[in-house]
């Protein structure tokens, strides 16, 4: 990755044209730039997430003013930028006690954990998860939102400083995989019972110990491969493991409509908002110094979100 000089046209119908004020950095950047998911061409820049300003406005655009303060959630690539032209339908205004740093930390994390505990999974007082990769930027803020519904939360990490990490975001019981089988740890936290759902972003590392954590007729919520993509399951081995389900969500098929997007986000901003759930910020990077932090990242050196400051 390397920074160019591009020359940036002006908004079309339907499109804002942003100052970016801070950049998201998502696994699924890693996966781009390493070619784990291609692309249509190169070049091509990198990032689905940043917040910022509203520079213009295009024609066909409502509700979206100049000087807006605004995030852009999930598409297209070239967060990685100092300005961008992004789809208005795609943004989202924020709210006053929302700033940009913490926008551009939060949005598709947050707005993932929402569809996997209230639409993949309708989770209710009283469950039992895993949660794999718990001091992740999905994990920390699943595992607040979770606790609050009333769950009791069982995460994995990678580490004693992860571990504790974990605890302050609502984890319950913590198990530093690479120390412990995780597989027999929740097998005595619940009672042999097994998990009502397992969310996992891990992937091949972890995906056959999941299936194996879960109660009959659970559910196994396979949403990223940090690992890499797991060996492919034959149908009947789910009827053999418990009658269990078998998913694999992402977040454009729950906001595929404006006001799938505007409710899902407007979710999350109350539940941060009326203090549910903490945002902690606990890297930058500024945004010249992009290939460090995916360094950082790919390494397991982060905890929580890491964000890029243009």
């Amino acid at each position: 990755m390397r920074l160019e000089e591009i020359e940036l046209r002006g908004p079309g119908p339907g499109q804002v044209r942003m100052r970016n004020k801070a950049i998201a950095v998502n696994y699924r950047d890693v996966c781009i730039r390493s070619g784990i998911h291609k692309l249509e061409s190169f070049p091509s820049g990198v990032g689905i997430e940043s917040a910022g300003i509203v520079e213009a406005v295009g024609p066909d655009v409502g509700g979206i003013l100049a000087g807006d303060r605004i995030a852009c959630v999930a598409g297209p690539d070239g967060a990685y930028a100092d300005e961008r032209i992004v789809p208005a339908a795609r943004v989202v205004v924020l709210p006053a006690g929302i700033d940009e740093c913490m926008a551009a930390s939060m949005m598709i994390r947050g707005m993932t954990a929402r569809y996997l505990i209230h639409e993949t999974y309708r989770l209710r007082a009283g469950d039992t998860i895993l949660l794999h990769a718990a001091a992740g930027g999905v994990g920390m803020i699943l595992s607040q939102w979770a606790k609050h519904l009333g769950a009791t939360v069982i995460g994995t990490v990678g580490s004693d400083e992860k571990a504790e990490a974990a605890r302050r975001n609502g984890c319950d019981h913590v198990i530093v995989y690479s120390r412990e089988d995780f597989v027999e740890r929740v097998q005595a936290i619940t009672e042999g019972k097994g998990v009502d759902v397992v969310y996992d972003a891990v992937g091949k590392a972890t995906f056959e110990g999941s299936l194996r954590c879960l109660r009959r007729r659970g559910l196994m919520v396979s949403f990223g491969e940090a690992s890499g993509n797991p060996e492919p399951v034959a149908p009947a081995r789910l009827g053999h493991l418990g009658s269990i389900y078998l998913t694999h969500p992402s977040l454009p098929d729950y906001t595929s409509t404006r006001a799938e997007l505007l409710d899902t986000a407007n979710d999350l901003f109350s539940m941060v908002l009326d203090g549910h759930i903490r945002i902690d910020l606990q890297q930058t990077y500024s945004l010249s110094d992009a290939a460090q932090a995916h360094r950082d990242f790919e390494g397991r050196k982060t905890i929580g979100t890491i964000i890029l400051i243009p």
